[in-house]
């Protein structure tokens, strides 16, 4: 408690420093207001100047974005405070927490969009989080990304974070971009879009990318490769706007996972997966029929992500709003996970009484030599999802009324076999062990496997629908309230058969499930200036079950309680968004699998939030900065309350230096930038500690006057190892999943 205390007067200390310092370090009249316009946050994505904003929201340039060299869309969150996203587990697949708000896998309070409509009804499923349907190319026009405030209301309602990407849109000159990308671990990569008038007032966009590589954990193949093609038409009216747009993605990569520690194997670069392992027959039914699952597949999306937004001036003060999307395809996820701590032959040998270890391909190993226990997990998900926000909005004297209907139905066909362990040597692309060793040996000699398997057919569908009504009173120039409330009604269906290893035929679950629930968020904003203004909000949200919730028991409707308060300046040389917040999660589950069991827990979490940047002349400094206190205050478990929450850093900030210069016609632009991350834990017991670390980045930009462009980025410059996760299924093993190792990437492009 003397933490929090002292934690919440500290940054309420720094808050009202950093508005007394800026006030007086700048000249009014010749400070800058933001001055993009963002649609996350407002009543059917009406659009606001973000320094008008009474909520937390960072708003990403494609050029910050491509300075920042993303190997994931997960990585796009390191740009944004309040958000910890472990992308250590490759191109999809990542986990993303907000706020302390408790996960511990996957994303479940994070939302996707693209031109402001959802892409998928519900936060995340099993083997599911948002990140990995969306790739983030040259059609990316800008990002941003809003934390809990009016999320609660408005769109899908929710109540953590979502993250909208704009697309480019065509204009009256034609224009694009030409990119090849290459790597030291061969990657290669080819991006181009091109933009223009088709005359009538309708344009076009139309580009994407293709791109394979063995990946930095080189799993002795292509583990990286796919492609993407993304379209957009918009039509102009003399009263409105009509964006039809639609992505089509055949991309994945190796799922990434949690690898021994203390085998003398490179963190950075470690593969388990490899040629003599990427291949498995296994059983998929009770009839005992085989088929045969290749892991080069490993995770991401092949499918389509499509929609339209709509939005005219109806006169009278009337606009009409409707942000829709469609989204259908497969999500599969093909891993090699462990099971277990590795061992040592001798060991092996000592157990099981053994002459000699040998591998499948004829090696005999020495006692000195590690093996451990890996699965081939089969996880295939077919997805469809409709949204439709439709909105309409009234200016009354003072006040901008909005009144709006949201629909969302999604469903999700899942064939899982997952466990189905086997022995294999612990180095990189180690093979199989002869078959006269089966897992039970190594759990016999001590190893901790389980040694189990699970498989399930499934079927879930649902539907949302939400009312929403919002007011935004401007009561004087400079004081503003805003409020919105939210009414929802959800059905979902759910139908499971849950065998062992395979899914046996017989159906073990049938839940037909109806809930419905309010949610509410009201802000004051005041602008003490034309360039320094704060705001406070409330908001109370919830987070309705999804199918695996269901499967596994969980019920509960999560209710979120979120207090805000900010400061947000934009001056000549300098640009602040300071944000506390307190949050309060009062039923959230968590069902990690294999050995942990499963726990119901509430959580509380206090912090601060800094987005900030400094220009002067040719030198640029961004800062994005979250400390924060996040606490589980009541479990099922009871030895857990009063411990942190897992796998959220207490500290996480990002510093982004870059130099411009001039070199005749060409500018070059040198960049950096340095990643802190607090100690965190890996387990609500707090037993499992993830140390501290530190990521460095650096790259330099180059722009000729002839439009050509060179760029070459440097990703974990001091080949870092930092832990993101241990192994969920069995903490008390040396297993992590650490960041992956230094890379280099070299782009030539053409702008035209």
């Amino acid at each position: 408690m003397n933490f929090t205390k002292n934690f919440l007067k500290s940054t309420t200390a720094i808050a009202i420093a950093i508005s007394a310092q800026v006030v007086s370090a700048a000249d009014e009249e010749a400070a800058a207001v933001f001055e993009e316009i963002i649609v996350l946050g407002t009543p059917g994505g009406s659009g606001l100047v973000k320094h008008d904003a009474s909520f937390a929201i960072t708003t990403m340039s494609a050029d910050e974005m491509g300075m920042a060299g993303f190997k994931s869309t997960a990585e796009v969150f390191t740009l944004v405070p309040g958000v910890w996203a472990e992308s250590s587990g490759g191109v999809a697949g990542a986990n993303i927490d907000v706020r302390g708000l408790p996960g511990g896998g996957d994303a479940p309070f994070v939302t996707m969009s693209i031109n402001g409509a959802p892409i998928y009804g519900t936060e995340m499923l099993s083997f599911f989080e948002q990140s990995s349907i969306f790739r983030v190319d040259e059609t990316v026009a800008s990002a941003e990304a809003l934390r809990g405030g009016p999320n609660a209301v408005f769109s899908n309602g929710e109540p953590g974070v979502t993250l909208n990407f704009n697309l480019k849109k065509g204009g009256e000159e034609t224009e694009g971009r030409i990119k090849y990308t290459g790597s030291d671990y061969d990657l290669q990569r080819f991006d181009a879009v091109i933009s223009g008038p088709l005359g009538n007032g309708l344009y076009y966009m139309v580009g994407g990318y293709v791109q394979s590589s063995p990946g930095v954990r080189d799993a002795q193949f292509n583990s990286e490769s796919g492609y993407q093609i993304t379209a957009q038409l918009t039509k102009e009216f003399d009263n409105g706007e009509i964006n039809v747009w639609t992505r089509v993605t055949d991309d994945h990569g190796q799922w990434y996972l949690p690898i021994a520690l203390n085998t003398g194997n490179d963190l950075g670069t470690f593969s388990q997966l490899g040629n003599a392992t990427r291949f498995r027959t296994l059983q998929v039914n009770a009839n005992g029929d085989t088929e045969d699952f290749d892991f080069a597949d490993g995770r991401g999306w092949d499918g389509t992500v499509s929609g339209v937004n709509a939005n005219f001036d109806l006169g009278n003060g009337f606009e009409l709003r409707d942000n829709m999307s469609y989204t259908q395809g497969d999500a599969d996820t093909f891993g090699f996970v462990p099971d277990g701590s590795p061992i040592t032959v001798g060991t092996l040998r000592a157990s099981s009484g053994a002459a000699t270890v040998s591998t499948l391909g004829g090696t005999t190993l020495s006692d000195g030599d590690y093996v451990q226990n890996y699965g081939h997990w089969v996880v295939k998900k077919d997805l469809e999802s409709f949204t439709n926000d439709l909105s309409i909005s009234k200016e009354v004297g003072g006040h901008s009324f909005t009144v709006g209907y949201y629909r969302a139905s999604w469903s999700a066909d899942d064939f899982w076999t997952i466990g189905n362990f086997t022995p294999v040597q612990n180095v990189a692309n180690g093979d199989f062990l002869d078959s006269d060793v089966s897992c039970s040996d190594l759990a016999d000699a001590g190893s901790g496997s389980g040694c189990w398997a699970f498989g399930i057919n499934s079927a879930g569908d649902a539907t949302a629908d939400a009312f929403y009504i919002a007011d935004s009173w401007q009561v004087t120039d400079d004081l503003r309230f805003d409020v919105g409330l939210r009414q929802e009604w959800l059905e979902l269906n759910y139908i499971l058969d849950a065998g062992p290893g395979y899914p046996d035929g017989v159906r073990d679950l049938a839940v037909n499930l109806n809930e419905n629930d309010f949610a509410y968020t009201a802000a004051a904003n005041y602008d003490i200036s034309e360039n320094l203004g704060v705001y406070v909000r409330y908001s109370d949200g919830f987070l309705f079950p999804h199918f695996d919730d269901v499967r596994e028991g969980n019920l509960n409707v999560n209710g979120i309680q979120q207090l805000e308060g900010g400061v947000k300046y934009s001056g000549e040389n300098f640009d602040l968004f300071a944000t506390a917040f307190y949050n309060k999660n009062d039923s959230f589950s968590s069902v990690v699998g294999s050995e942990v069991a499963a726990a119901a827990f509430k959580t509380r979490s206090i912090g601060i939030e800094i987005d900030g940047s400094y220009s002067y002349e040719a030198f640029n400094l961004s800062v994005i900065a979250t400390l924060q206190d996040a606490e589980i205050t009541d479990s099922t478990t009871i030895s857990d309350e009063g411990n942190d929450v897992l796998r959220q850093p207490r500290y996480l900030v990002r510093i982004a230096p870059s130099y411009d210069i001039e070199i005749g016609e060409a500018t070059a632009t040198i960049y950096g930038a340095a990643q802190f991350v607090g100690k965190r834990y890996g387990d609500n017991a707090n037993t499992v500690e993830l140390a501290s670390y530190t990521k460095l980045d650096a790259g330099i930009l180059v722009r000729t006057g002839s439009n050509l462009f060179f760029q070459i980025h440097a990703d974990n410059l001091n080949d870092s190892h930092g832990i993101t996760e241990g192994d969920p299924r069995n903490p008390s093993s040396p297993n992590g999943r650490p960041i992956l190792g230094r890379s280099v990437k070299f782009s030539v492009g053409y702008d035209f």
